[in-house]
C-alpha cells in the first residue's frame, strides 16, 4: 500500500496540474497557486 494519497484534481479550482509540496501529504496547484495537504484517515464503516 502506498504511503502517499495522490489527488486527481485541486479541491479549490479543479485543475489537474499538481506537484508534491513540502513532503508528508502536501500538494501544490500550479493553476491557482494554492497548497493543500491530504491525510488518509482509514477504511471502514462509519458508525
Amino acid at each position: 500500500m502506498s504511503t502517499r494519497a495522490v489527488p486527481f484534481h485541486c479541491p479549490y479550482c479543479g485543475d489537474e496540474d499538481l506537484e508534491p509540496y513540502e513532503g508528508d501529504g502536501g500538494w501544490y496547484c500550479r493553476a491557482c497557486a494554492r497548497a493543500f495537504k491530504l491525510k488518509f484517515l482509514g477504511i471502514g464503516v462509519k458508525i
